[in-house]
């Protein structure tokens, strides 16, 4: 059975067994991050980028749609959109809500010693709209955090091996874009279960879009192709072959969450003048694609095999574009530069146990 433990402000949950990742984020609303460690357990990918990540999404949702970070517990959800002070530290209050638990759940988790290898951590940050209900305008860090309930879920955690093919993705074109998708919110993983009722056999991850033909993202991803500004340049050296091709993914703007490793990749784009443009990916012009690859901060960069999207709309017919090579040459750069930023920005689980 999957070890996992589930801290609530830093206490341990009192059930016999803790809750899966997708279990805790179907009962409780709130903003969410997801990230993992690295060599064997000792470090933490982009920790602090998570954070800012994590305090955006907090944000956003509370000035824009505040129900979607307090439970529906029965009282009036509080409205935020011209009551928050204009100096309010958003980073710093929600770096110091994580880190207090996370000093209290990481010495316990190492010292059960029941989780080996590599851990996925999930950190959420719900609303209690009980304790909100009294709260003084304008709305401070202390009155806010006061309201915030943080939980953080640690569990085992096995990376697939990249560059096998039998762990590459498969993936098909199934729902639209989400509402709000700029923040990372886990009402999204309720909403997102109809659609898996549609995904088609043998498909890894539904991809999204609001037009049939301009993919955004993927459920659980960012969504990237590589694509030739020329043909036949696969025999030119490396350096060559980079001048000639475009990575393109979905804009931000378009109704795409800002990924962290999709951060960490339009930087690497930029320091090894690689051509990236915030463009969503066209099926129409599928044909100009030579490589495909989604990420997240726990896959990291996962090569792609194969694309469906449906012949007509609601059809149950697709059509497919299949890669001859995954990963291919890109890609793998990717994964390798990728990860050599994450030992440089990792932080030191010692840090939460010393």
């Amino acid at each position: 059975m999957e070890s996992r433990f589930l801290f609530e402000n830093g206490v341990i949950s009192s059930s016999a067994e803790s809750p899966s990742v997708t279990s805790l984020l179907e009962a409780y609303s709130g903003a969410y991050t997801t990230t993992r460690t690295h060599n064997n357990g000792s470090v933490l990918l982009f920790w602090e980028r998570h954070m800012k990540r994590l305090s955006n999404s907090l944000k956003l949702l509370l000035t824009e749609n505040p129900k979607l970070v307090f439970c529906n517990n029965g009282n009036v959800v509080p409205t935020f959109s011209n009551s928050l002070s204009r100096k309010f530290e958003w980073d710093s209050l929600v770096r110091s809500l994580v880190n207090d638990s996370m000093r209290k759940a990481m010495p316990f988790a190492a010292k059960c010693g029941k989780l080996e290898g590599e851990l996925a951590i999930t950190v959420l940050l719900s609303g209690d709209s009980s304790k909100a209900k009294n709260m003084e305008i304008p709305v401070n860090e202390e009155s806010i955090s006061e309201c915030l309930d943080v939980y953080v879920h640690l569990g085992s955690y096995t990376q697939a091996t990249f560059g096998v093919k039998k762990n590459s993705a498969r993936l098909a074109v199934v729902g639209k874009g989400r509402d709000i998708a700029k923040a990372k919110y886990s009402d999204w993983v309720r909403v997102r279960k109809c659609l898996e009722k549609l995904r088609p056999p043998s498909v890894t991850e539904i991809l999204l879009s609001n037009d049939g033909d301009h993919i955004l993202e993927g459920c659980l991803t960012n969504f990237f192709v590589v694509c030739f500004k020329e043909k036949n340049l696969y025999e030119q050296n490396e350096m060559d072959y980079l001048r000639h091709i475009e990575i393109q993914t979905a804009p931000v703007d378009d109704g795409v969450l800002p990924g962290v490793i999709r951060e960490v990749i339009k930087e690497v784009c930029s320091k090894m003048d690689i051509s990236f443009r915030e463009t969503a990916p066209s099926w129409s012009k599928r044909e100009s694609w030579s490589e495909a690859f989604i990420t997240s901060s726990l896959r990291v960069v996962q090569p792609v095999e194969s694309v469906l999207v449906p012949n007509q709309p609601n059809s149950t017919s697709w059509a497919q574009k299949r890669f001859e090579v995954y990963p291919g040459r890109v890609t793998t750069l990717l994964q390798r530069e990728i990860m050599n930023a994450a030992n440089l920005e990792s932080l030191s689980i010692a840090s939460f146990i010393g």
